[in-house]
């Protein structure tokens, strides 16, 4: 039986994914520079003093929200049917072309020039991709075992990031789709 939780943890917790998704559409759309406390507590509709109360410095707030929502990322992907896998590539590059990968691309940027913040971005992101590395591996069908599997895994991975990145640029949709078939028919050849 489930914890019972009282109306003011309800909305303190309310408050808490509130700052967090502000913090990632804050990020994706201003960048670091853009994004402080301030800004993300008057998006989310809440007192800085209430921010702060939830993250005691910026660093806090932004990862977390990173962390946040790579965890709902997780869990989107981990709840897809299974499915060809054209359908499971192009759910990977989905991943890289939406805010979160912006908002988290923000972050590893301020990251390479904020010391206090590369540490915990740093531990994030090798969590994150581990857990999307392991998901991907499954949704594939991947055995790695056989030599070669773990690096082509990888190797779609980083292809999807990449695509992530020039999407930043221009949304060239019908490219994609045609790079997603092929690494699609490449994957069969590859994982057997």
């Amino acid at each position: 039986m489930g914890a019972v939780t009282s109306p003011k943890q309800d909305r303190s917790r309310a408050t808490r994914q509130r700052l967090l998704a502000s913090a990632v559409a804050c990020l994706a759309e201003h960048g670091w520079a853009g994004s402080t406390v301030s800004v993300v507590a008057e998006h989310a509709g809440v007192s800085r003093g209430a921010a702060q109360h939830h993250f005691p410095t910026r660093e806090d707030l932004f990862t977390g929200a990173v962390e946040y929502v790579a965890e709902e990322r997780s869990a989107a992907l981990r709840a897809l049917p299974v499915q060809g896998r054209a359908e499971v590539v192009g759910a990977l590059v989905d991943l890289y072309t939406g805010p979160l990968f912006r908002a988290a691309l923000q972050l590893w940027v301020a990251a390479s020039n904020e010391e206090q913040l590369r540490p915990r971005v740093t531990e994030l992101e090798a969590r994150v991709g581990r857990e999307t590395h392991r998901i991907a591996v499954g949704l594939l069908g991947a055995d790695e075992t056989r030599p070669g599997v773990r690096e082509t895994v990888q190797g779609l991975l980083d292809m999807a990031r990449g695509l992530g990145l020039a999407n930043l640029l221009t949304d060239d949709g019908a490219r994609r789709r045609r790079v997603v078939t092929q690494w699609a028919a490449l994957l069969d050849d590859a994982l057997g």
